[in-house]
C-alpha cells in the first residue's frame, strides 16, 4: 500500500482526516506514522470513530483551532467526554467568514504591500493568492501565542495528537505546514499535503452545509473557490522565507526554543 493511501484515515463522522506520516524530508527520511494527525471538524465522530482514534491510534491530545463562536455554537465534540484525551483550544481568530476558515480568501481587504514581499501589477489569480496568503499570514500575526502553543502540544510525547478546525483546510493547513517545515519535510511534500484536502472538498462542504454555523458562509460563493491551490501555500511559505528566513525563523522570533524544535522533530522523525 502506498504512503498516500496509508495516510488517509477513514472515519464515519469526519471526512478530511489524515496522518502526517510518510512524507519525505530534505535529508532522505520519512515522517513517522501515528504521531500527528490533521482533520476537519470532529463534531460528528461516532462511537466507533472514537474507539478507533483513542483505542487503536492512541489519540491523547486534540488541538482545536476553531474560533470561540464556533466552539460555543457547535460544542467541543465527543472527544471532550473521553478521559484519556485532553482538548487544547487555541483559536487563530483571523477567520475570513463569520465563524470559520471556509471563506479565508474573502472578506475585508488585506494590505498585501505590508503583509507580503512582492510588488507590481497583479492578475486576478495573483490577487486571489494574495488574499488567501494574507489571511494565512494574519493567523501568525494576530495569534502567535496560539500558533506556538498549538505546535508545542503536537510535540508532546504522550500518544498521538490531532489538529483540526472546521474544514481542516486553512487554519489546520497552516499549522500542519509549520510542523512539517520544522521536521525538514520537502517543500513539494508540504504543498502536496495541503492540496490533498481538495480530494475531499465536496464531502467537506456537504458536512459543513448541514450546520447552521457554516451554511451562510459556504453558500455565499461557488464551491470551486474553496479549493486549496498549491500556489496559495507556496506563496505563504515563500513570504516566511523572505521575511524571516523560513518558518523556523518566524517561530524563533516568537518564543520557539531549540528544545521545542528538537521535541517536534523527534515526534515526527524518531
Amino acid at each position: 500500500m502506498s504512503n498516500e493511501l496509508q495516510r488517509w484515515i477513514v472515519l464515519q463522522g469526519a471526512v478530511n482526516v489524515r496522518d502526517l506520516g510518510g512524507l519525505p524530508t530534505v535529508d532522505g527520511q520519512l515522517t513517522r506514522f501515528g504521531r500527528i494527525l490533521r482533520a476537519d471538524n470532529l463534531q460528528g465522530l461516532t462511537g466507533d470513530d472514537v474507539k478507533r482514534l483513542v483505542g487503536e491510534l492512541k489519540l491523547r491530545n486534540v488541538v482545536d483551532l476553531r474560533s470561540y463562536p464556533e466552539v460555543e455554537l457547535e460544542g467541543p465534540g465527543p472527544l471532550a467526554r473521553v478521559g484519556e484525551v485532553t482538548l487544547h483550544h487555541h483559536t487563530l481568530f483571523a477567520e475570513g467568514g463569520r465563524f470559520t476558515d471556509v471563506e479565508a480568501d474573502t472578506g475585508p481587504a488585506i494590505d498585501g504591500e505590508r503583509v507580503l514581499p512582492w510588488r507590481g501589477e497583479r492578475s486576478e489569480e495573483d490577487l486571489a493568492e494574495l488574499r488567501v496568503t494574507g489571511y494565512y499570514y494574519a493567523y501568525l500575526r494576530d495569534r502567535p501565542d496560539s500558533v506556538i502553543a498549538a505546535l508545542r502540544v503536537l510535540a508532546r510525547p504522550d500518544g498521538a495528537a490531532i489538529v483540526h478546525c472546521a474544514a481542516g483546510k486553512d487554519r489546520t493547513g497552516v499549522l500542519s505546514a509549520l510542523a512539517l517545515e520544522v521536521a525538514g519535510v520537502t517543500r513539494e511534500a508540504i504543498i502536496a499535503d495541503y492540496v490533498a484536502t481538495g480530494e475531499r472538498l465536496e464531502q467537506i462542504l456537504a458536512r459543513l452545509r448541514a450546520s447552521d454555523t457554516y451554511r451562510a458562509d459556504l453558500d455565499s460563493r461557488p464551491a470551486d473557490t474553496h479549493m486549496p491551490r498549491p500556489e496559495y501555500m507556496a506563496r505563504f511559505l515563500e513570504s516566511l522565507d523572505t521575511r524571516f528566513g523560513g518558518a523556523t525563523g518566524w517561530l524563533t522570533a516568537h518564543g520557539w526554543t531549540e528544545e521545542d524544535h528538537r521535541a517536534l522533530r523527534s515526534r515526527l522523525l524518531d
